[in-house]
């Protein structure tokens, strides 16, 4: 079956080339297992080994205390243990104790190690210590728009500055359909790559409960599942606005404390994002953060999302690939969806709406002006009659 790269390939790629071990972590089901298979065929030596840790007994040889017992396991798999050894393991948070396993192998007999797993918390939390200075960490995501487009095998002009992505009417009307699905589904691969809309939705429930089922009960130690679940629904009912702990707490009938530990796995797993306000002009701002889900089609599947809510999410799972993100809120007076701060550039207002009007562009100019941006535009999914003066979401690639 062949492979569709994704953008993150070249970067994995350049990693085989020293020693540290590759990690690559993101949710369930975005392509880390199908990335670790096209990474351990990019190493030229077949002194190489794939272990799925999801298998009970594979798992086993590594949770043994002695250590040996797992490097006498991949010899007994045939690789030769004179020449250097890659070993990819997959689904690395079911193995608590991995960490040390892998320093072990890597300081005494120096293999490399590619690793998969679904949560930041686990990397971070394990990881950070046991390997300091022995890995390399990506992180994986849902499909960017360009990367949708490259499954479908539709071509497309790669964009990189927002000028580039101003509306273009042929660029509209040839993509518009595949934007549209894109808004609607998200970009998890399997969901992409099936045909039929009522299989999607199967797909994107399949996912969701095999995130309940396996990642909360493997790796969080919450005994109330059923509280963590009204909370991910009443978070998705409401993207791109600023947490209120309190009501959600009480939605859930939880308390406070509770929740922060609920917002922290969800982020740290790759469910949700918590956006933070800009600051650039005013230092020490404290404001809340704004609340997004990591995928359109998950969060459309727990809640009815707002058609302007759910392009806003898109925007924002789009434009995390341009630079620092940001928005900007000062009461009901003053609001800026995203402050976008890419590389080496200056900051910019960035205004989210499904049809943009000359109004809109009015007034996000006055608020730009207000915060100090010297840049500034609309982002919009729909051309307005006579107004055409904005970014196109489908043309952030």
């Amino acid at each position: 079956m062949k492979t569709i790269r994704r953008t993150i390939f070249p970067d994995l790629k350049t990693a085989l080339h020293d020693d540290r071990a590759v990690v690559i972590t993101g949710m369930r089901r975005v392509g880390k297992t199908t990335t670790l298979h096209w990474l351990l065929d990019q190493v030229e030596s077949e002194n190489k080994l794939f272990i799925d840790l999801e298998r009970a007994d594979r798992r086993a040889v590594f949770m043994e205390p002695n250590y040996e017992i797992a490097y006498t396991y991949l010899i007994n798999q045939g690789v030769n243990r004179d020449i250097p050894i890659v070993v990819a393991l997959d689904e690395i948070q079911y193995v608590p104790n991995l960490p040390s396993v892998i320093k072990y192998l890597y300081d005494k007999y120096r293999i490399k190690f590619l690793l998969t797993g679904s949560s930041s918390y686990y990397l971070k939390n394990q990881f950070t210590q046991s390997l300091a200075g022995r890995k390399t960490v990506f992180e994986m995501f849902p499909l960017s728009f360009g990367e949708f487009l490259d499954f479908r095998g539709e071509p497309y002009r790669k964009r990189i500055s927002f000028q580039e992505m101003m509306f273009d009417p042929n660029e509209f009307e040839r993509l518009k359909g595949f934007y549209a699905e894109f808004i609607q589904f998200g970009g998890l691969p399997n969901v992409v790559l099936e045909p039929k809309t009522e299989f999607k939705y199967d797909i994107l429930a399949d996912i969701y409960q095999s995130y309940i089922q396996i990642d909360v009960k493997s790796l969080a130690d919450f005994r109330k599942i059923n509280e963590l679940q009204k909370v991910i629904a009443a978070l998705a009912a409401r993207i791109g606005n600023k947490i209120d702990l309190t009501k959600i707490s009480q939605i859930a009938g939880i308390s406070r404390p509770t929740l922060n530990e609920y917002l922290e796995f969800l982020e740290k797993t790759y469910l949700i994002h918590r956006l933070p306000a800009f600051s650039g002009f005013e230092k020490g701002i404290t404001l809340g953060k704004k609340l997004y889900f990591l995928d359109n089609g998950i969060a459309n599947s727990l809640a009815k999302v707002s058609e302007g809510a759910l392009f806003e999410n898109a925007i924002f799972n789009q434009l995390r690939g341009y630079g620092e993100l940001a928005y900007y809120s000062k009461g009901n007076e003053l609001e800026i969806d995203f402050i976008s701060t890419p590389s080496g550039h200056s900051a910019q207002g960035l205004e989210v709406k499904v049809h943009p009007t000359e109004s809109d562009e009015r007034r996000l100019e006055r608020n730009s002006k207000k915060l100090g941006l010297s840049n500034w535009s609309l982002v919009g999914q729909y051309p307005t009659q006579g107004f055409s003066d904005f970014i196109w979401g489908g043309l952030i690639f």
